[in-house]
């Protein structure tokens, strides 16, 4: 397990602390004009997904997490379980919800999706930052109805209920940043 002192703090790097694995959201290098400087952070637990704020003084050491990524296809839904598929092995595995978090509303079938692993156990499930959905169900636009920037639900092939304007109708594919879950384009 690589050491790396608080000076080397990025954000994105992860780091297996006395309590878990945690991610780096962000950081503030501080240097007081009294006492000793130290490295303001906010962290991601990645099990629970919980952010929250720690500090440490300036130089101290912390073990850096290494993180494999391999790129996976997801086939289908197994109970509550995930199959996701490696590409270059084909071999398959179970993901559970819990490793997927906000990304599940987001995935179909045949998608390509990046699953990170620590000591051979799944810690995330991490997918485009936009993807293309279909639109399931949704209330037809009103004719006459323009007003500027109104919204209506539309339920998503995957589920998920985002907010799109009025002229989207049932059918139509869109273009959703998996980041917000916010509309983007019609495609």
């Amino acid at each position: 397990m690589p050491t790396i002192t608080t000076n080397d703090l990025k954000t994105g790097i992860t780091l297996e602390l006395d309590n878990g694995l945690f991610q780096v959201v962000e950081f503030q290098h501080v240097k007081p004009g009294k006492g000793g400087a130290f490295v303001r952070t906010k962290l991601r637990n990645l099990k629970s997904g919980n952010v929250f704020d720690r500090t440490f003084n300036a130089g101290i050491k912390v073990e850096q997490a290494i993180i494999n990524r391999e790129d996976m296809q997801f086939l289908y839904r197994d109970a509550d379980d995930y199959v996701f598929m490696n590409n270059s092995t084909y071999e398959q595995l179970n993901v559970q919800p819990v490793a997927l978090g906000d990304a599940a509303d987001f995935l179909i079938e045949g998608m390509t999706a990046q699953v990170a692993f620590f000591d051979d156990e799944i810690i995330g499930v991490e997918i485009p930052a936009s993807v293309e959905l279909t639109i399931a169900d949704t209330e037809p636009g009103l004719q006459g109805d323009r007003v500027s920037g109104a919204r209506k639900p539309a339920t998503l092939e995957t589920g998920k209920v985002v907010q799109v304007p009025l002229f989207v109708e049932v059918g139509e594919k869109i273009r959703v940043d998996t980041r917000t879950g916010d509309y983007m384009t019609r495609v």
